[in-house]
């Protein structure tokens, strides 16, 4: 997939949480635990990776993703759950697929965007907003709970 952009400024407050505290870049030590956090973040939502590296570079605030996974799908949620952590601006997606399928569309929220809203955009039809709801999951807890910033997977239905 490339290098994908996100809101660095947009996501879980994980560089606070590592550092403990707020700052415009990291030291070399503190990017290693950023990645190492990413890492367990990852393993925690139950994605199985072969391999998975994550690397994160303080100079130009991309995570860089490396490892094999079995779907597309999978793939793409591990892209989002990393790029929607706030100081990530780009994710480097460097993960293989055992079974190519085809991509999803990724979304950006804007403020007043409810998965409603995205679905009648994208679907014609507001009530297939739980498309877009199960397609995030487990990044998403809850359909009301999406923000502005937040980059969410559009899968192409038939």
């Amino acid at each position: 997939m490339g290098l994908i952009s996100f809101v660095k400024g947009a996501g879980e407050k994980l560089l606070d949480k590592v550092t403990g505290k707020e700052k415009e870049k990291l030291n070399a030590k503190e990017s290693v635990e950023v990645a190492s956090h990413l890492t367990k973040v990852v393993n925690t939502m139950g994605f199985e990776v072969q391999g998975l590296d994550i690397r994160f570079d303080a100079e130009s605030d991309t995570a860089t993703v490396a490892g094999k996974t079995d779907s597309q799908e999978a793939r793409e949620k591990i892209v989002l759950l990393v790029g929607n952590t706030q100081g990530v601006a780009q994710v480097d997606d460097r993960l293989t697929v055992e079974t190519p399928a085809p991509k999803a569309t990724f979304y950006t929220v804007v403020s007043g965007d409810t998965l409603g809203k995205i679905a009648k955009a994208h679907y014609g039809n507001a009530m297939k907003y739980p498309v877009i709801f199960e397609a995030n999951k487990p990044m998403l807890s809850d359909p009301d709970k999406i923000y502005p910033g937040q980059v969410l997977r559009i899968p192409a239905i038939d």
